[in-house]
């Protein structure tokens, strides 16, 4: 990765591009569609529960600056391998794999529908897609950064071009007279926070990119939060739209929302233009995915909690082996149809309360840190004391007591989660006590996961266990 590069817009493009998804398109339609523009507070609730997060991650990543594995190297420092391998493998590695699936499979559906008449299978587009992206992140951060710019940016103009004539009821389609509000309760309006969390969750996808900021600790912190502000006004201006053009009802149960907007909103125009959206929304979050785990991956493997082989890079400098591997799990789910069953909204709910399992880590990893290292050097640090991480804990424990409005999916969900949970934690338990050998629960030092790092690390303690093994056969 080439350093002194990205600037503070790049940072931007690289946070609003992993967190609107075509997926998101769909699940804005369902909160709004269920209780109409008060779901707008409901996003407000759950983008300020994020920041907070956000905020926290920043702060970890100031004490910690330039490391590869982000949340996985500041959770290691925090709570030890045994909790950092679940919480990393659990919530990024499982959930982005398949959220980056699926919305290959929605660009692909949707291209499929429109080119019915070829009889192409939906995958064909889905590969084709996934094939140009991952040789886009092969050729280095500075391609991936291109795309990502012009791809975002032309992304947030169009939702917000829409949105805008929307919320001003000057589509060329007929306005739909509907109250405003279908239900305005403290209930209605929170529960459906767990909702709302997936139109924000990821804005942490930055902090990879610290090493290739001009101005990593201003850009950090504030391209976050100003990808999630950006991002809520976008999602703001739609439902408003959504209010003028299009019946509550049928929104909430359209499985294309941003389709059926465009259409009711401008026609024939309005459609092909929301395809153009769809497919820009596909193409940022699957490249997100694809490029920023694929470096997350290089920094659990310097660290030791996967092997080694997600270090190696090509000529670009790109991290190949992670690249190729989500290239493949992208492509395996979609040409065998697994990303397009009916059941994979609710296993991206599972996935999303290990993502928020994550984030409650990421807040307490904060607090011990300002515990232990109280007086240690940090060029950003989250105001108010104790008061952001406690909140932003708070916040998404909230978000996992709402991820579903039925009681009977949520106590299934909540099943399911910790079945994965016990899976992962044999599987960290095997890997911490055969391969790397340490305490399940003993915080490594900061200075040595920050020297992990560096390749030289690994070459002093592989020539020490060599000279321990010779020592002991002579002895």
């Amino acid at each position: 990765m080439n350093e002194k590069k990205i600037g503070l817009g790049s940072v931007i493009a690289t946070g609003v591009g992993l967190v609107v998804a075509s997926s998101c398109l769909l699940t804005l339609g369902i909160g709004a569609g269920s209780i109409g523009t008060p779901f707008i507070i409901t996003m407000a609730i759950a983008c300020v529960v994020n920041i907070l997060t956000l905020l926290s991650i920043a702060e970890l990543n100031a004490l910690m600056p330039n490391l590869t594995g982000g949340l996985a190297q500041f959770s290691l420092a925090c709570v030890g391998p045994f909790v950092t391998i679940i919480c990393m493998v659990g919530g990024y590695l499982l959930c982005n794999s398949l959220a980056g699936s699926v919305e290959g499979a929605v660009f692909g559906n949707t291209f499929a529908e429109i080119f019915s008449s070829y009889g192409i299978p939906a995958w064909v587009f889905t590969v084709i897609l996934i094939a140009f992206l991952s040789i886009t992140n092969l050729n280095g951060v500075d391609v991936f950064i291109k795309v990502q710019d012009f791809v975002a940016y032309a992304l947030i103009i169009s939702i917000v071009a829409m949105g805008v004539m929307g919320a001003l009821g000057i589509g060329t389609g007929e306005i739909v007279e509907q109250p405003a509000a279908l239900a305005t309760d403290f209930k209605s309006v929170t529960g459906l926070c767990g909702v709302a969390f997936f139109l924000f969750v990821g804005g942490e996808y930055v902090v990879p990119l610290t090493k290739s900021c001009k101005n990593a600790k201003r850009d950090i912190p504030l391209g976050m939060v100003l990808s999630m502000l950006i991002i809520f006004g976008m999602q703001t201006l739609l439902t408003l739209g959504f209010k003028n053009y299009t019946d509550w009802g049928t929104l909430a149960n359209h499985t294309t929302p941003q389709m059926l907007y465009g259409q009711v909103l401008l026609g024939p125009l309005g459609k092909y233009w929301m395809l153009v959206i769809t497919l820009l929304a596909a193409i940022s979050s699957v490249n997100t995915v694809m490029g920023s785990l694929a470096y997350i991956l290089m920094g659990m493997s310097k660290i030791g909690l996967l092997p080694k082989v997600f270090q190696k890079v090509n000529k670009k400098g790109a991290p190949f082996v992670g690249i190729l591997l989500e290239t493949a799990i992208f492509t395996i789910l979609n040409v065998t149809g697994l990303s397009s069953t009916s059941s994979i909204s609710y296993m991206i709910s599972v996935l999303a309360v290990l993502w928020l399992i994550s984030y409650i880590i990421s807040n307490l990893n904060v607090i011990i840190l300002r515990k232990r290292l109280a007086n240690a050097p940090r060029n950003f640090k989250t105001p108010l004391g104790y008061t952001v991480p406690i909140l932003g804990m708070l916040g998404s424990a909230y978000m996992i007591y709402n991820i579903d409005p039925s009681w009977d999916v949520k106590l299934s969900l909540y099943k399911v989660v910790l079945v994965v949970l016990a899976v992962l934690g044999v599987y960290s338990f095997i890997w911490v006590k055969v391969k790397l050998k340490r305490p399940m629960f003993k915080p490594y030092a900061i200075k040595e996961v920050m020297a992990m790092e560096n390749d030289l690390y690994h070459e002093y303690r592989t020539k020490n266990k060599v000279k321990k093994m010779i020592n002991e056969k002579v002895g």
